[in-house]
C-alpha cells in the first residue's frame, strides 16, 4: 500500500476549500497554514488534519524565520511531502519553505516569475513575448529614457501585489516624477509601464509535467483596474470557441508558461489586446487559481473545477501516478459581481434558468450564468448590470494596500 502523503497548504486569504477537500479525498494528510485572524472562517475543517496559525505584522507581512522555526519543530515528528500556495500572497512563502527544507516543487527563482511584476515582464520580453513598454524605478536616467521612448499615460504598479491594488495611472511626466518621489525609499518595489488601452482577457489553466493540459479563455467586460478604481461592476465572459481570439490567447499563455518553467500548477494569466495595433500583449500571470470567483465561471462553462483538478493532479504527481483530466464541456458562461448597498441583498429578481451560481457574501451581489449561446450570456449580463446599477450597486475606493 502506498504511504500517505502530507500536503502543507498555505492560504493567508480565505480561499481554496475545494482544493483542501479534493486533496483529502485523494487520500492525503492535509495541513493548513493560515492567518490567525481567519481562524473562524468556514474552512472545510473535516478535510484539514492540522491548522497552523500565523500572526500578521504591523506592515501586513509575515515573519518567514518564525514560520521556518515553527515548521522545523513540526517536521521533527511529521514529514511534509508537498507545499502548495493557494493565494498569490503565499507563493513566495511556499517557495521559501520548499527551498529551505528541500521539498520538491517550485523554488524561489521560478516563484519570482509568478509574483514579481518586474521579473515576469523581463522574462517574457526575453522570451520573445510582447509586453507593453516598462522600466524598473532603480535609475533616473533609465526612467527618463523610458518616458522619451513611450509617450504617456503610464501606470505605476507595485511589483508584488495581487489584483489592481496600489496601481496608479499618470498622464504627464511631472505627475509621474512626483509619484516616484512620493514613493521615497520604496520606489525600488515598483515599476512603470506604458498604458495601452485595449480589451483585457484572462486565461485560466492547469499545467502538468511542464505542459498546459487545460486552458480556458475569457474576456473582462471592463478591465479590473477600471472596476477597482472607478467603482464599476465586474463582468467576464467566455471567449468565442475556435476563434482567432481563442487561438491567440492560448498560444501566448502556453509559450509564456513554458518560458517561465511552470511544472505542476493551476495558473491565471492576463493578456491585453491593444486597440491601436490589434496585437496581444502579456500583462501578468500567477501560479494559482484566479480570484474574484472566476473558478466558478470556468467550471460553469467547462465542467472543470480548477481547485479540485489541481489537487488531484498534485497528488498524482507526488505519488508518481498518471493524472488524466476529466472530459471538458464546451458551453458559454459569464460572471457579474458588484458591491451592494444592502448587507444581504434580496436576489429573487434574478430568476433566469441560466443562473448556476449565486454569491453569498455580505454587501455583495454576484451571479454566474451558463448557456450554449454566447449572445444569451451577454444579454443576461447586460440585463443584470442595469438592474444592479439601479437597485444594488455601491462603490468603495480601491485600497492602497491589500486588505484580507
Amino acid at each position: 500500500m502506498a504511504p500517505t502523503l502530507t500536503f502543507l497548504c498555505i492560504s493567508t486569504y480565505f480561499k481554496g476549500n475545494d482544493f483542501l477537500k479534493a486533496c483529502k479525498e485523494a487520500g492525503n494528510k492535509v495541513f493548513l497554514i493560515t492567518a490567525k485572524k481567519l481562524e473562524n472562517k468556514p474552512w472545510v475543517r473535516e478535510a484539514v488534519d492540522e491548522f497552523f496559525y500565523i500572526e500578521e505584522g504591523e506592515d501586513g507581512t509575515y515573519n518567514m524565520s518564525e514560520i521556518i522555526t515553527g515548521l522545523a519543530y513540526v517536521m521533527r515528528t511529521r514529514m511534509i511531502d508537498r507545499v502548495v500556495a493557494l493565494d498569490d500572497f503565499d507563493v513566495e512563502k511556499a517557495a521559501h519553505i520548499r527551498e529551505y527544507f528541500r521539498i520538491p516543487g517550485m523554488g524561489q527563482t521560478t516563484g519570482r516569475y509568478f509574483r514579481d511584476k518586474l521579473a515576469m515582464r523581463t522574462k517574457a520580453a526575453e522570451s520573445g513575448i510582447l509586453v507593453p513598454g516598462f522600466s524598473s524605478l532603480f535609475n533616473d536616467d533609465d526612467i527618463n529614457r523610458f518616458i522619451e521612448k513611450y509617450p504617456g499615460p503610464w501606470m505605476i504598479k507595485p511589483r508584488s501585489e495581487a489584483s489592481a491594488t496600489g496601481i496608479k495611472k499618470l498622464e504627464t511626466a511631472d505627475q509621474l516624477w512626483e509619484t516616484i518621489h512620493e514613493l521615497g525609499d520604496k520606489r525600488h518595489s515598483y515599476l512603470v509601464e506604458q498604458f495601452k488601452p485595449g480589451d483585457v482577457y484572462h486565461v485560466d489553466s492547469i499545467s502538468y509535467n511542464g505542459r498546459v493540459i487545460f486552458s480556458w479563455n475569457s474576456k473582462y467586460l471592463a478591465p479590473p483596474f477600471e472596476v477597482a478604481h472607478g467603482g464599476g461592476i465586474f463582468r467576464s465572459v467566455t471567449v468565442t470557441f475556435d476563434s482567432s481570439e481563442e487561438h491567440a490567447l492560448e498560444t501566448l499563455a502556453i509559450d509564456l508558461l513554458k518560458a517561465f518553467g511552470l511544472k505542476h500548477s493551476a495558473s491565471h494569466t492576463e493578456v491585453i489586446r491593444c486597440h491601436d495595433d490589434g496585437k496581444y500583449y502579456f500583462l501578468e500571470t500567477s501560479s494559482r487559481v484566479g480570484g474574484a470567483n472566476l473558478s466558478e465561471m470556468v467550471e460553469a462553462s467547462s465542467g472543470i473545477n480548477l481547485w479540485k483538478e489541481w489537487a488531484k493532479m498534485e497528488t498524482a504527481e507526488a505519488k508518481g501516478d498518471n493524472y488524466k483530466l476529466p472530459p471538458v464541456r464546451k458551453e458559454y458562461s459569464g460572471i457579474i459581481i458588484s458591491l451592494a448597498r444592502q448587507e444581504w441583498p434580496n436576489m429573487s429578481v434574478f430568476d433566469d434558468p441560466e443562473i448556476v451560481w449565486r454569491m453569498e457574501e455580505p454587501y455583495h451581489v454576484g451571479l454566474v450564468v451558463r448557456s450554449k449561446s454566447q449572445s444569451k450570456v451577454m444579454e443576461l449580463l447586460d440585463k443584470y448590470a442595469a438592474i444592479i446599477q439601479k437597485k444594488y450597486h455601491a462603490s468603495a475606493p480601491a485600497p492602497s494596500r491589500p486588505t484580507h
